[in-house]
């Protein structure tokens, strides 16, 4: 640390303070990023819950109601990097308060919208707020408290993720039950109001000083595109497979626009990602690791939670209370994580994560359509523990290890992995589901007792059963309802044991990632504390 009477200090902090009290004060800067953080976390699980109310009210199709999700999912993705890049630029404080009304003022109109079109457009809009918002909260945090409290800043805002992932199915359900599906989108609204003001009061402003020149529209234009196709693609071979057209076009465009990017960025004066970042081993391997862990991470939930309400019938809200081991550990985890991050750097916490998350998939790659909730809870509660770890080490791993006038590219390199991560997972894992389903409900229902025939025309209904969905069809005695749904669950669960198997040899794979993962070196400029 410079001594106090250094001259070549910057302008002199204690004066900014006695200006305003609190004004760049980390803890409560801490505070309003972590607002800002609650209303995507919050955000994230309660669409889930709306998603059937919304369809019944509007009339959605289900390809229609499944771009509600993609819509936000592609305008997130598609923008990070370059949010991260705009907040070290033109200010990280501006950046993030600009999201966080964004966010809110979207989330207010989609609350408003009368037509499926134009809650869709709002919420591609919220995405892009939502991209402002999270890499450049990330930087702020980086640019706020020194490297031997970032660790712990940072386990506290996973903890915070956390509070809103798990309190999210409960509101949400709550909400819809009770008062409308609007509602919950209101619910961002005062969220907004409160990160927002507490923001501009204490957020210290930065940005990369160094960041002159232009800016790189050609690379933004490019990754852009490139990414867009890239989730486009895995959307589509969620929806058709991965050999059928539109993929297989969507890859190859991706392709070559990020292979044009990558040539792009190599030569610009003032690249949008600079190349030189992946010379750092660590911060390349914790950034595949992200991608991986969020690829069995996502994959892993969206399908527990067709498991629970469509296998075993549960409400909504009794999904959610079921899912508490999972998303309550996880907030234990964070600052555990972050702890040990500190003491050890982020590849102990990394690979005990990937381990626990492993075996976690394949303890759930063994249940069955009966299982017991006594048989599924500890490995939630094993998943909740290693996701608290990856997040926060994974973080700190991509962050901690590039240069702190990069830290909002950073930020927007490991939301971004995160993104492709869950999006991977769920397309992925759900085709590999659905083509189990396929190939097996014609004998899974003539095996209870459904006749050859009907069993033939039920299975066409593959993409229902796909999703815990028991087709059976209006009239049909009691007997032959229950031989059509036995038939159609244990399909699922064939379908759901291989994506799980999947899911886990892949977190076994990533263990190796792990291990090449480093602590970041600290740079200068932190604020004191």
């Amino acid at each position: 640390m410079a001594h106090p009477s250094d001259t070549r200090l910057p302008a002199p902090r204690p004066a900014a303070r006695r200006t305003r009290a609190g004004h760049g004060h980390p803890w409560l800067t801490l505070l309003a990023v972590a607002l800002g953080v609650m209303m995507v976390g919050l955000d994230a699980t309660v669409v889930s819950i709306a998603n059937p109310a919304i369809a019944a009210d509007l009339g959605a199709s289900l390809s229609g109601l499944q771009w509600v999700t993609n819509a936000y999912l592609l305008a997130l993705a598609v923008t990070l990097i370059p949010a991260g890049k705009i907040a070290d630029r033109f200010g990280r404080k501006r950046t993030f308060l600009a999201g966080v009304a964004g966010f809110a003022a979207a989330s207010l109109l989609i609350g408003l919208s009368g037509g499926l079109g134009t809650v869709i457009f709002w919420r591609v809009v919220q995405g892009v707020a939502g991209a402002l918002l999270q890499p450049a909260g990330l930087a702020i945090l980086r640019a706020t408290f020194p490297a031997e409290r970032l660790n712990a800043a940072l386990g506290i805002w996973g903890a915070t993720v956390g509070v809103s992932i798990a309190g999210g199915p409960i509101v949400g359900g709550l909400l819809v039950e009770n008062v409308s599906w609007e509602s919950v989108f209101f619910l961002n609204a005062p969220l907004g109001v409160l990160a927002l003001a507490v923001g501009l009061w204490v957020i210290r402003e930065s940005r990369d000083e160094a960041a002159g020149g232009s800016f790189d529209l050609p690379g933004a234009a490019l990754l852009t595109g490139g990414l867009f196709a890239l989730v486009w693609g895995l959307i589509k071979a969620g929806e058709h497979g991965f050999g059928t057209a539109v993929p297989l076009a969507s890859f190859a465009a991706a392709a070559v626009l990020l292979a044009a990017f990558v040539a792009r960025e190599l030569r610009a004066a003032n690249p949008l990602l600079p190349m030189a970042l992946f010379r750092s081993v660590s911060l390349s391997a914790a950034t595949g690791l992200v991608v991986l862990a969020f690829f069995g991470m996502f994959g892993t939930i969206f399908f527990i939670t067709l498991y629970l309400q469509q296998v075993h019938g549960m409400s909504p809200v009794g999904a959610g209370v079921r899912m508490l081991p999972m998303t309550a550990v996880f907030i234990v985890a964070s600052p555990v994580a972050g702890a040990l991050t500190s003491r050890f750097g982020p590849r102990v916490p990394l690979v005990l994560g990937m381990v626990l998350t492993a075996v976690a998939l394949f303890g759930l790659a063994r249940i069955g359509v009966d299982a017991p909730y006594l048989q599924i809870w500890p490995w939630f509660v094993l998943i909740g523990l290693a996701f608290g770890m990856l997040i926060v080490a994974g973080t700190e791993a991509i962050v901690g290890n590039a240069p702190e006038h990069l830290a909002g590219v950073a930020g927007g390199l490991q939301q971004t992995a995160s993104q492709l991560g869950g999006v991977l997972g769920t397309a992925v894992l759900g085709t590999l589901l659905s083509g189990r389903v396929g190939d097996v409900l014609y004998g899974r229902l003539t095996e209870q007792g459904v006749p050859a025939a009907a069993a033939e025309r039920l299975a066409g209904q593959s993409g229902l059963v796909s999703q815990g969905v028991a087709p059976v069809p209006p009239g049909s005695t009691g007997r032959a309802a229950q031989e059509i749904t036995a038939g159609s669950h244990l399909a699922f669960m064939d379908g759901f044991q291989t994506s799980m198997t999947v899911a886990g040899a892949v977190s076994a794979v990533a263990v190796a990632a792990a291990l090449l993962v480093r602590r970041g070196r600290a740079t200068g400029g932190a604020a004191a504390i």
